[in-house]
């Protein structure tokens, strides 16, 4: 397999990005916490990010908030988050507008003060919005889709906010226990579904797929940058143990992005279905072999990240696919399921965070990332 790494020139900006017909480009830049955020503009020029996103629109910065403590490699970091808005600043951008979302187990309220994501919108001038707070309206489309429908028969509703506005996903590179990694494409699933999202957990890389679709009828322009900082291997995108790998990554195309990251993480992307499915699709590219990397040779990069299991995955597996899928829309979809959310935030909450996750912190604390974590 041929990797097309351009150039090893990082000082090369938006020369290098994708023209009709031509591979889409993705940015590899190697990073320390001293220049980080520079190295975030950086990565985002040399992925040619103007290109594709237009100061004449307003510009979501959609954070990842996976739990609503801090944990590494788990949720958009505030170096993340304030090297992106800083760059856009630059450049002249002027309505921009972190933006978060919660979930039936993640209060991103909380989460957005303990990730000091609120430290980083007002010191940067910006206010954030969370989607839980805002109107949610029918999809104003109608489209093929995959499996949305189906879960949804009397409707898809999103955001008014989001509709006619760039989006920046800001997600980490992290394994997840539902869909082998997480990032640029899932980034998407907690913005564009609300609160009974998890009804689709049994067809999630279908409605990733489905979810890019929306994603490009509503949004202008769509680009990435993907943290691998911190980076987390394991049962994610909580219950990792995190690597420093110093890396970032930025795109315009979200599947190609994915795959770049899976590639370094120790997978073959198109051995993940929702990558796979998206390039069969012709939403993005999933093939390494035509992408055109840019910055570092990741060609020999292999993390050997695995995804894994928790007690709370193993069980809902069984429910989405194993031998208690009879019972799937009594468990998910009726009055015991807040059973299911409480059993989830005992497991993480009160006994993985306490009795493993809080030692890792503490030693990750002790790196220069926790150092600049602690100084925001």
């Amino acid at each position: 397999m041929v990797f097309k790494t351009a150039r090893t020139d990082l000082s090369a900006t938006s020369d290098l990005t994708e023209d009709a017909g031509v591979a889409p480009v993705v940015s590899v830049v190697k990073t320390n916490p001293k220049t980080v955020i520079s190295d975030i503009g950086l990565a985002m020029r040399l992925a040619g990010y103007n290109c594709h996103i237009s100061t004449e629109v307003a510009t979501v910065l959609k954070v990842n908030i996976s739990w609503q403590h801090f944990y590494p490699g788990c949720s958009t970091s505030p170096w993340q988050l304030d090297g992106v808005l800083k760059t856009l600043q630059e450049d002249g951008f002027t309505d921009l507008i972190p933006t978060h979302n919660g979930t039936v187990v993640v209060d991103a309220k909380e989460g957005e003060i303990n990730n000091k994501h609120d430290v980083v919108a007002r010191s940067n001038g910006v206010e954030s919005v969370h989607l839980e707070d805002v109107e949610w309206v029918p999809l104003p489309f109608e489209e093929d889709f995959l499996v949305l429908n189906k879960i949804y028969p009397e409707g898809i509703h999103i955001p008014k906010f989001l509709i006619d506005k760039n989006i920046i996903h800001l997600p980490t590179m992290k394994t997840h226990v539902f869909t082998t990694i997480t990032g640029a494409m899932k980034n998407a699933f907690g913005g564009l579904l609300n609160f009974q999202r998890h009804w689709t957990h049994s067809v999630i890389h279908e409605t990733l797929v489905d979810l890019l679709k929306i994603q490009k009828n509503i949004h202008p322009g769509i680009f990435s940058l993907t943290d691998g900082t911190f980076a987390g291997s394991g049962p994610g995108p909580r219950a990792m143990q995190w690597h420093q790998k110093n890396v970032l990554l930025a795109g315009a195309d979200q599947v190609a992005v994915d795959a770049v990251a899976a590639k370094m993480m120790g997978y073959d992307p198109m051995d993940i279905d929702f990558i796979r499915i998206a390039d069969e699709h012709g939403l993005g590219c999933g093939r390494i072999s035509d992408i055109n990397i840019v910055g570092e040779d990741i060609s020999e990069v292999n993390w050997q990240f695995q995804s894994g299991n928790t007690l709370a995955s193993k069980g809902q597996k069984m429910i989405y696919w194993g031998n208690l899928k009879p019972l799937e829309n009594m468990l998910l979809r009726s009055k015991v399921t807040p059973l299911a959310y409480l059993a989830s935030n005992i497991y993480h909450n009160e006994y993985w965070l306490r009795f493993i996750g809080k030692k890792r912190i503490r030693e990750a604390m002790k790196t220069e990332w926790g150092k600049l974590f602690l100084e925001y």
